[in-house]
């Protein structure tokens, strides 16, 4: 992005939160990402003058600085931000009153009062809860599944697909699976859970209307803490787990409803790349 935020060249990398891939791979993927907007732009490295990166895990604050001395040492001279992605989300739904809702792997709600006060409520990681993601539905539809079995010694057709899914052929084998690397499993098993409610899996409805649920308790205890509930704010939904089935997308909305009642539904403006590029900006000195 130029001074003018007219974006000029954009590029993809791989995964990139230090705490599940390690410093040395979300280095790289920012790195990888950085590099091929930058040969795309058919601009040179020094004319490049500042960076935000970004992303999930930086949170914690040895996480975030560890990461800005990196990147520093990779693009020396440069000036450098690194924030968590639920920033870019804020930064994204623009000026003013707002919560934005994140529904993906991890859970969370991040947002700010009228006078620019921030908070977040959640993206702590599965270990201390991350309630209403796609990681915590899986799980809980493996249990129910496997619970069914143990007590009947049959599957219920979400269970089997379940399995299928992920290419185990007993439950056995898929808890040594578990066990082994629960990051590839259990956010995966999100569509199984939606493809079921979508054809009236009375467990799978439950399991998502208590992830709505969960989702809209969120948005409701950052709303609280920022002060927001007799008041009107701009509400914003993004993450991997919205606009891939009706019935989810309803149940949240209408719990959503219930926990803030003076919300406004709103957009993002901006992608979580561009938003990023804008807080690189603001890095400069005014001219």
């Amino acid at each position: 992005m130029d001074e003018s935020r007219h974006v000029v060249a954009s590029s993809r990398g791989g995964p990139s939160n230090p705490m599940r891939v390690g410093f040395g791979g979300a280095l790289a993927a920012v790195c990888d990402a950085a590099r091929m907007a930058i040969l795309t732009a058919k601009v040179s490295n020094d004319a490049v003058v500042s960076l935000c990166a970004g992303l999930a895990g930086t949170a914690y604050p040895e996480s975030g600085r560890k990461m800005r001395v990196l990147l520093e040492e990779e693009f020396p001279g440069k000036l450098v931000r690194v924030c968590t992605d639920m920033d870019l989300t804020l930064e994204a739904i623009g000026d003013g009153a707002a919560i934005v809702l994140i529904g993906g792997t991890g859970s969370a709600a991040i947002g700010r009062d009228a006078q620019g006060r921030a908070g977040r409520v959640g993206g702590h990681g599965y270990l201390l809860g991350d309630e209403g993601s796609a990681y915590h539905v899986g799980q809980r539809a493996v249990l129910a599944a496997l619970r069914h079995f143990e007590r009947t010694g049959a599957d219920i057709p979400m269970g089997r697909k379940i399995l299928a899914e992920i290419g185990a052929s007993t439950w056995a084998d898929l808890q040594s699976r578990v066990y082994a690397a629960p990051d590839e499993v259990f956010p995966r098993l999100f569509p199984i859970v939606l493809q079921a409610a979508e054809a009236g899996d009375a467990t799978a409805q439950t399991l998502l209307d208590d992830c709505a649920a969960a989702l809209a308790e969120l948005v409701g205890d950052l709303a609280e803490r920022l002060q927001l509930q007799s008041q009107n704010f701009r509400l914003a939904k993004t993450g991997g787990m919205l606009g891939r089935s009706a019935y989810f997308d309803g149940r949240l909305d209408l719990y959503l409803r219930k926990a803030a009642q003076h919300a406004q539904f709103s957009a993002l403006h901006l992608s979580p790349a561009e938003a990023a590029a804008h807080l690189a900006l603001q890095l400069l000195p005014p001219a």
